[in-house]
């Protein structure tokens, strides 16, 4: 089925989404975390869609919204990726035309097809392969395919009860899910559609935030697990942590009024910033470490709330004398450190969705500002860790020369590099369009100081 389409239309306030359902308007609140709008055609979906039909009708724009059984949209959407991971709609795609006829003259929609919509197939991994004459060109293709793949999966549709049930047959309960990223439903909620594709990542979410991911830097097992919330990084790239665990802490000589101190008793009377907190793993590390006061900022409320679930959890926050506060605002808080810690996002490039600003930097802004106010608030001798991956330099996107440069241009030099080599699968995976880049990188903890004035 692939019947009644709707055209949405603007509203003032929160956004929504309208259809027609047995002769009958209908809407409801429009969710998408990305940022996406409502799609302009909407038809109903079940299970006696096929997939190929399915796909093209996402590919023109129409969003599927589906009224059949939970498990076979999940398989649906699984078959759609196929069909975007592959070079283009497949044969048996291109002979379902008649069907697509057919399900939109039952819809009342006019025909169209994706070339004059506007709404090209996604833009397959091995188109990217094949178009990319340098590694910047891959980079940007790649992008350019995850956009279209991305666009193609959030057409199809799932829809919410008031409590943010599913009333689906197979369904999941998803409540607690939608409630972590969501926020939990109030007195007056109403029903809402988001696609399927952002429910499984809530979904997803919440298992990591229930289960934890081990960091090996916080020390043995159990103990050493941080639970990310929806919509903050996750430190599953451990080996950028541990170059924290392992970098030596500035000289006790740098810590007035305990010339001579060693070890514990010098550490004690460290005090770190952590700019951009995220999930505290970097602050718990520090904490870890016996540095006795630590200032961690963010602007992000969700990933301020993080920190603070898995600092307490930790047991470095959440009391009197806890060397951890945390602080909402634009990397540094007031005041001087004998350690500030940064781990920008490491590739300049616009992020397309809330999540990515953990990846990707426009205009390296962060790492600029970072690296600009880092002089102002480092206390004599103190160091700044600036914690960066050369990805960007192997993509093209940033040179070895450019960060050089605006290190010095900010009055900084450097004292000393950690490096390591990425143990993820994507640096293995010769199928990856960006692999070539990947196989390369490294990952390094940038000792930085104050330069002497010339």
């Amino acid at each position: 089925m692939a019947t009644e389409l709707m055209t949405t239309s603007p509203t003032s306030g929160e956004a929504r989404i309208h259809w027609q359902e047995a002769g009958q308007p209908c809407s409801a609140q429009w969710r998408s975390e990305r940022g996406v709008s409502p799609p302009k055609r909407v038809v109903l979906a079940d299970d006696t869609l096929s997939a190929d039909v399915a796909y093209r009708l996402a590919c023109e724009g129409t969003a599927l919204l589906w009224r059949g059984d939970f498990q076979n949209a999940r398989q649906m959407l699984q078959a759609l990726a196929r069909r975007a991971d592959a070079s283009g709609p497949s044969g048996k795609a291109a002979k379902g035309a008649k069907a697509i006829k057919r399900a939109k003259q039952l819809a009342g929609a006019p025909e169209r097809n994706a070339i004059n919509s506007g709404a090209a197939p996604a833009l397959s991994t091995a188109s990217v392969a094949e178009k990319a004459s340098n590694p910047a060109t891959a980079f940007h293709l790649h992008r350019q395919a995850q956009a279209q793949r991305a666009r193609v999966l959030g057409m199809l549709l799932i829809g919410f009860e008031a409590d943010y049930g599913i009333a689906l047959k197979r369904a999941p309960d998803a409540r607690q899910a939608c409630a972590e990223a969501w926020g939990p439903p109030g007195a007056d909620a109403v029903a809402s559609v988001a696609s399927l594709r952002e429910l499984l990542g809530l979904i997803s979410a919440h298992e990591w935030r229930k289960n934890g991911v081990e960091v090996p830097a916080l020390g043995a097992a159990p103990h050493n697990r941080i639970h990310p919330h929806y919509g903050v990084f996750s430190p599953q790239r451990g080996e950028y942590v541990s170059l924290v665990q392992q970098a030596p802490l500035p000289s006790v000589q740098v810590v007035q009024g305990v010339q001579g101190a060693h070890g514990a008793q010098a550490a004690a009377k460290l005090t770190a910033f952590d700019i951009g907190v995220g999930t505290g793993v970097l602050s718990a590390v520090l904490a870890r470490r016996g540095v006795g006061h630590i200032v961690a900022t963010d602007l992000d409320p969700r990933a301020l709330a993080c920190a603070a679930e898995n600092l307490q959890r930790l047991g470095v926050a959440g009391r009197a004398d806890s060397p951890v506060q945390l602080l909402q605002t634009s990397l540094f808080p007031p005041g001087l450190a004998h350690l500030i810690v940064c781990n920008p996002p490491w590739l300049p490039a616009r992020p397309s969705s809330p999540i990515e600003h953990a990846v990707y930097d426009e205009g390296s802004a962060m790492l600029l500002g970072f690296l600009a106010g880092l002089a102002a608030h480092l206390e004599p001798q103190g160091e700044g860790w600036l914690i960066l991956s050369d990805l960007a330099e192997h993509l093209g996107l940033r040179s070895r020369a450019e960060l050089l440069d605006a290190i010095a241009g900010a009055g900084l030099q450097v004292l000393g590099r950690l490096d390591t080599k990425p143990v993820h699968g994507k640096a293995f995976d010769a199928a990856d369009p960006l692999h070539a880049a990947r196989a390369l990188e490294v990952t390094s903890l940038w000792r930085l100081a104050v330069a002497p004035a010339r």
